[in-house]
Protein backbone atom coordinates (compact mmCIF):
# COMPACT_ATOMS: atom_id res chain seq x y z
CA UNK A 1 0.00 0.00 0.00
CA UNK A 2 1.38 3.27 -0.81
CA UNK A 3 1.36 6.63 1.27
CA UNK A 4 -0.59 9.20 -0.84
CA UNK A 5 -0.66 13.19 -0.23
CA UNK A 6 -3.63 12.81 1.73
CA UNK A 7 -1.93 10.24 4.46
CA UNK A 8 0.85 13.05 5.10
CA UNK A 9 -1.23 15.40 7.95
CA UNK A 10 0.20 17.82 10.29
CA UNK A 11 0.27 16.95 13.90
CA UNK A 12 -2.44 19.56 14.93
CA UNK A 13 -4.77 18.18 12.57
CA UNK A 14 -3.99 14.13 13.72
CA UNK A 15 -4.40 15.91 17.22
CA UNK A 16 -7.64 17.69 16.89
CA UNK A 17 -9.10 14.08 14.54
CA UNK A 18 -7.23 11.52 16.43
CA UNK A 19 -10.42 9.31 16.47
CA UNK A 20 -11.30 9.23 12.63
CA UNK A 21 -7.53 9.11 11.72
CA UNK A 22 -7.49 5.97 14.05
CA UNK A 23 -10.60 4.23 12.25
CA UNK A 24 -8.85 4.90 9.03
CA UNK A 25 -5.77 3.24 10.31
CA UNK A 26 -7.64 0.49 11.92
CA UNK A 27 -8.97 -0.04 7.85
CA UNK A 28 -5.80 -0.52 6.62
CA UNK A 29 -4.53 3.07 5.99
CA UNK A 30 -1.44 4.44 7.22
CA UNK A 31 -0.59 8.41 7.91
CA UNK A 32 2.37 10.17 8.44
CA UNK A 33 2.12 12.75 11.04
CA UNK A 34 4.28 16.01 10.57
CA UNK A 35 5.55 18.61 12.90
CA UNK A 36 7.30 21.56 11.10
CA UNK A 37 6.82 20.80 8.38
CA UNK A 38 9.03 17.51 8.83
CA UNK A 39 8.18 13.96 9.11
CA UNK A 40 7.54 12.67 12.61
CA UNK A 41 5.77 9.76 13.35
CA UNK A 42 3.76 7.24 11.59
CA UNK A 43 0.01 6.39 12.58
CA UNK A 44 -0.10 2.07 11.62
CA UNK A 45 -2.45 -0.90 12.89
CA UNK A 46 -0.84 -2.52 15.28
CA UNK A 47 -1.52 -5.94 13.33
CA UNK A 48 0.84 -4.12 10.40
CA UNK A 49 3.25 -3.70 13.15
CA UNK A 50 3.48 -7.11 13.97
CA UNK A 51 4.11 -7.85 10.82
CA UNK A 52 6.65 -5.22 10.12
CA UNK A 53 8.56 -6.85 13.20
CA UNK A 54 7.81 -10.84 12.05
CA UNK A 55 9.80 -9.31 8.59
CA UNK A 56 12.71 -7.31 10.18
CA UNK A 57 13.46 -10.86 12.32
CA UNK A 58 13.13 -12.95 9.35
CA UNK A 59 15.30 -10.24 7.76
CA UNK A 60 18.06 -10.84 10.91
CA UNK A 61 17.68 -14.30 9.96
CA UNK A 62 18.23 -14.80 6.69
CA UNK A 63 21.27 -12.35 7.50
CA UNK A 64 22.85 -14.96 9.64
CA UNK A 65 22.37 -17.72 7.86
CA UNK A 66 24.24 -15.79 5.08
CA UNK A 67 27.06 -14.92 7.07
CA UNK A 68 27.41 -18.89 8.28
CA UNK A 69 27.38 -19.77 5.11
CA UNK A 70 29.90 -17.34 4.06
CA UNK A 71 32.02 -18.76 7.16
CA UNK A 72 31.54 -22.03 5.77
CA UNK A 73 33.14 -20.83 2.44
CA UNK A 74 35.93 -19.54 4.02
CA UNK A 75 36.69 -23.01 6.21
CA UNK A 76 36.33 -25.00 2.46
CA UNK A 77 38.57 -22.23 1.19
CA UNK A 78 41.11 -22.71 3.69
CA UNK A 79 40.60 -18.99 5.15
CA UNK A 80 40.79 -20.15 8.47
CA UNK A 81 43.23 -18.92 11.37
CA UNK A 82 42.93 -20.14 15.36
CA UNK A 83 41.01 -17.90 17.64
CA UNK A 84 44.09 -16.66 19.74
CA UNK A 85 45.61 -15.31 16.74
CA UNK A 86 42.56 -13.40 15.51
CA UNK A 87 42.03 -11.73 18.97
CA UNK A 88 45.43 -10.61 18.95
CA UNK A 89 45.21 -9.41 15.78
CA UNK A 90 42.19 -7.26 15.99
CA UNK A 91 43.51 -6.31 19.36
CA UNK A 92 46.81 -4.86 17.87
CA UNK A 93 44.70 -2.79 15.31
CA UNK A 94 42.18 -1.37 17.66
CA UNK A 95 45.67 -0.46 19.71
CA UNK A 96 47.34 0.95 16.22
Amino acid sequence: MGISASDVIPLSYARANFSELADEVQAGAEKIVTKNGESFIALIGSDRLDYYHRLERERIHLLLINEAANGLDDVAAGRVQDASSAIGSLKRRRNA
